[in-house]
């Protein structure tokens, strides 16, 4: 099956299917491929959703598959790396086909994305906007490439940026049991 060529709905998107595998994003109605997860980022999502486990976050508020309709030019649908989905979310998500955080739900209460290469203005500066653009409280940013994390916390209407590289501890405003340096979470190691 061939991608379409003209801008996809909202519908049509999670109705669409190639047959195959491969995962898509979808981009100002375009089905943009997920490159496929390098065994770093892997390493780094399971490194945080095993250490959000033992901060006692219930398993079914983690999600490494949840999608969400963000805005843009046209239809928008990402898939970070990992979720902490708030509660209201995740009850919101229960039973349902298809892991899509709409529009009419609350955000996450925080996304991780992992930088890959060739993919910093993506992570950087797009799904910052539309993370923007839903108010997600806490977006986290793991740059292995940069060895730097960054943290963004939803304040005062805009994102307040702090980054962390090394062995500085990670400062986060949703979770303060949290004990994590940046090198410990890119090198997804305790």
């Amino acid at each position: 099956m061939t991608i379409p060529t003209k801008p996809l709905t909202l519908e049509e998107y999670l109705s669409y299917d190639d047959g195959t595998d491969t995962r898509y994003e979808l981009v100002d109605g375009r089905l943009t491929e997920i490159a496929p997860v390098s065994d770093q980022a892997d390493r780094i999502a399971s490194f945080l959703y095993a250490y959000f486990l033992n901060l006692d976050t219930p398993h079914y508020r983690l999600s490494m598959k949840a999608q969400i309709a963000v805005g843009g030019k046209l239809a928008n649908v990402r898939q970070p790396d990992l979720m902490v989905l708030s509660e209201e979310v995740a009850i919101s998500l229960e039973g349902a086909n298809q892991r899509l955080i709409t529009h009419d739900m609350p955000p996450p209460a925080l996304m991780v994305e992992i930088v890959s290469h060739q993919q910093e203005k993506r992570d950087y500066r797009h799904k910052r906007t539309e993370y923007a653009g839903r108010h997600i409280p806490e977006f986290w940013i793991a740059d292995p490439i940069n060895q730097k994390v960054t943290v963004l916390e939803w304040a005062n209407g805009t994102y307040e940026e702090q980054v962390y590289q090394g062995n500085q501890a990670i400062l986060s405003p949703l979770f303060a049991d949290l004990i994590l340096t940046a090198a410990q979470v890119l090198f997804a190691k305790n």
